[in-house]
């Protein structure tokens, strides 16, 4: 039996709520851990996702990101936790790489406000109108906006447009109308609705099937990076900077900052805050 350090973290906190954001647990040094002992202590801990930092070959560190039913390529909330915890642990500093399964990621640090840089955005049409996307969020036909899409700038996810911030908090899907309309692969059923509340703030919700039910994330990275890949497809206006609400229709109000430059880079940023720490024998 082998002891692993831990540490929880909250991420895209706001200051001054220790109860804000996104929780997520980062072990500090998976070396021995194969990949079955990883997926069985992400279900151990239920969080959205859990990380397990290992070496990483050019970037600063590899880094596996688990939710408690699979592995995933990319997560936003994840990267920049981990990156909190590399910096910490192997005195990195601000700057960083990290090695996942969606390629090198790099992170930088203001403080301890992270910041990430998405992959290009990747694109798809969704196969469901306005109505059907309507009717699967409960909503009325006229809160869906034309433009829903499949964006992938690290890991895939349909973003629909909502007419008005209303909507979007009136948004209540229904679970086997998301696993038709909304299905990205045989476990995975999701949605990101979003709409802007003025021109610098955007009011969004992260919906997805577990089981019979619907989960909503309070606080969702890489959704955020494909809002700015949407962003970027649609207009030709930069830079775009907004900040993002999402996670009060749940009690963990959670805010990420998302940029898109001239050049039509993605950044996501957000405050990341310690609030535990363990050791788990595995």
């Amino acid at each position: 039996m082998t002891d692993y350090p831990f540490r929880i973290l909250n991420v895209f906190a706001t200051d001054g709520d220790r109860f804000s954001g996104n929780p997520l647990c980062v072990f500090e040094d998976a070396r021995g851990m194969d990949d079955a002992t990883m997926q069985a202590i992400a279900l151990q801990f239920n969080l959205s996702e859990t990380t397990f930092i290992l070496p990483g070959g050019g970037a600063t560190a590899g880094v596996r990101i688990f939710t408690p039913a699979f592995e995933m390529p990319f997560a936003g909330h994840p990267t920049l936790g981990t990156a909190h915890v590399v910096r910490e642990t192997m005195n990195s500093g601000d700057r960083l790489t990290l090695e996942m399964k969606a390629g090198v990621i790099p992170v930088s640090a203001e403080g301890n406000t992270w910041t990430l840089q998405a992959n290009a955005p990747t694109h798809r049409p969704a196969a469901a109108n306005r109505g059907q996307l309507a009717e699967m969020l409960g909503v009325a036909a006229e809160d869906v906006l034309d433009g829903a899409m499949w964006v992938d700038t690290g890991s895939e996810q349909l973003v629909i447009p909502m007419r008005t911030a209303a909507a979007v908090r009136r948004a209540a899907p229904t679970p086997d109308l998301l696993a038709r309309h909304a299905q990205h692969s045989e476990s995975r059923q999701l949605a990101y609705v979003w709409a802007p509340e003025n021109d610098v703030r955007v009011i969004a919700r992260f919906f997805f099937r577990k089981g019979a039910t619907i989960v909503e994330d309070p606080a969702t990275g890489s959704a955020c990076a494909n809002l700015g890949g949407w962003l970027a497809l649609r207009t030709s206006a930069r830079p775009i900077r907004r900040t993002v609400f999402q996670g009060d229709m749940v009690r963990r109000p959670s805010r990420l900052g998302l940029t898109v430059d001239e050049g039509g880079a993605i950044f996501v940023s957000g405050l990341v805050v310690p609030v535990a720490r363990g050791t788990f024998t595995a």
